[in-house]
Formats: C-alpha cells, structure tokens, sequence
C-alpha cells in the first residue's frame, strides 16, 4: 500500500482528511512547514514540507502515491518534477470555485489556485481538482467582534454564500482518494444551501442564544477595520464578490452528495459545532 501525503495539515480539511484515512486504515503521511505543531492520531508520521524551500520535497514525497495538495503556487514547478521524478500517481488539489469567474487570471483570490490548475493540467501527474465555494469556517473570522460586542460590522449582509463545511470537503477528497473511477476531472463543491451573511449570523444567535446583529457599514469603513490583516486588492476583490452576490442567491451543486453519498451539511451543523467560539 502507498502512501498519501495530505499537505496544509493543520488546515481544518486537512486534519480532517487524515483522520478520515487514518480510520480506514490508509498509509497516511501529514505534511506541514511546521510539524511540530500538528497534533496526529497515533501511528500518523508527519514531515517538512515548505513551498518556500523545494529542499523539503523529496523527503515528503519520498515513496508517495498520492498527494492531496494545498493550492501554493510557489516553486510548484519544482513540486511536479519532484513529484514525478518520487512515482507519484495522483493528486487531489484543493482548489477554489473562484477559478470559474469570468476575470479568474485577475482576481488575487483566484489567481493562485489557477496558476497550480495549470501547472498540474501542463504535467504528466495525473490530477483531480476539488473547487469548493466558500468555507463555513470563514465565519471565525466573525468570532472575535461577536463574542465580545455581539455586533458585526458588514458592508453588504444580504450577500449570498455556498457556505461548505471542510468535513463535506474532506469527505470528498477522500471517496476520490478511495475510488479511481472518479479521478481526473473537476468537481465543484458547495453546502446545500444559498445563504446570506445576514441568515448566519441569525443561525449563530439562535444557537448561542445571544443576541447578535450585523451592522451594515461602508466598504470604506469595513477595509480600515481589516486593513491590519488584509491587503487591499485582496479586500477589494472579497468587497466586489460579495457586491456581485448582494441580494443574489448563489447556484449549488449536488457534487458532495454524489461523491459522498450523503447531502452536504447546512451551515446549522457548522454554527452547531461552532458555537462555543461565539460566546464569551
């Protein structure tokens, strides 16, 4: 049996995949720039692997057959020859949904999972690409301003989201990982409802019991409230996305419930699972 490299493990997908592989007794091995720091169930080696140093390559690929990768375009040409060179099989990119917009090469969002796309679509490793819409645990980043004043500032809360929960991601990676027959194509990914930020915030409140609001606010006034932890053309392409969906519900696929076998998971399941992140 071979070995699959899960990169990004402590991503919440990734660790996830790991526990998902690891159960059904797979050969996994979890791969971070910082091992140390993972938190493995037992029998589960980690490694070194930095995108930003190609000397970590060989030794996580070392004796792989399959890849589940993070969408880091750094040195990914590197990535594939080593990749190629260790007599790696398949990958499963995580991918986004926001390579399918009609400006993809310009949106720095979209921007690096289409480069890694492409370098794969241009290599001889074959490839499987995941492109879920946005991720439930997008909604952490709320956690902060909603524990502590039960407020959250937005510039447009009747944007519409596919809101995913990573489990729903993990679980389609790991069927494609399991079963050949699905290996080769794109498939995009979303949770089972198009749900304003307005209606999750609701969901939290009632599974909080708190009473929590959405202020509406200027984009203006949102990107200096953020401008400490993002940069402006990637506040800018969020603001534009969200003000191309505001009062638009988005489409949905069934794609995880025909790779999984079971229907996506609501956004109450996430907020359910959540919730202690949103109280005091």
């Amino acid at each position: 049996m071979t070995t699959t490299l899960v990169t990004g493990s402590r991503g919440r997908v990734g660790r996830t995949l790991i526990g998902l592989l690891h159960e059904q007794g797979f050969k996994v091995r979890a791969a971070s720039s910082e091992p140390d720091e993972l938190a493995l169930p037992d029998g589960v080696p980690d490694v070194k692997l930095s995108f930003a140093d190609p000397h970590t390559f060989p030794d996580a690929l070392a004796g792989v057959g399959s890849v589940f990768l993070y969408a880091d375009s750094s040195h990914i040409e590197e990535f594939i020859k080593v990749a190629n060179d260790a007599g790696v099989q398949h990958v499963v990119l995580l991918s986004s949904s926001a390579v399918l917009g009609p400006n993809a090469a310009n949106d720095p969002i979209a921007r690096q999972h289409l480069e890694v796309e492409d370098a794969l679509k241009s290599s001889a490793l074959p490839c499987t690409f995941l492109r879920p819409g946005a991720f439930a645990s997008n909604a952490l980043y709320w956690s902060w301003p909603l524990r502590t004043t039960g407020a959250l500032n937005l510039p447009y809360p009747g944007s519409h989201t596919d809101a995913i929960h990573e489990s729903d991601i993990a679980e389609a990676a790991l069927a494609i990982l399991k079963d050949p027959s699905l290996r080769g194509g794109a498939y995009t990914l979303t949770g089972p409802d198009s749900i304003t930020f307005g209606e999750q915030v609701a969901l939290l409140s009632r599974t909080t019991g708190r009473q929590l609001r959405v202020d509406a606010v200027t984009r203006d006034a949102w990107k200096a409230e953020v401008a400490e932890y993002m940069h402006g053309p990637f506040a800018d392409a969020l603001l534009d996305y969200w003000q191309s969906n505001d009062g638009r519900p988005v489409d949905l696929t069934h794609t995880v419930e025909e790779l999984t076998g079971h229907p996506a998971r609501g956004f109450a399941v996430w907020a359910e699972e959540y919730a202690a992140e949103f109280v005091r």
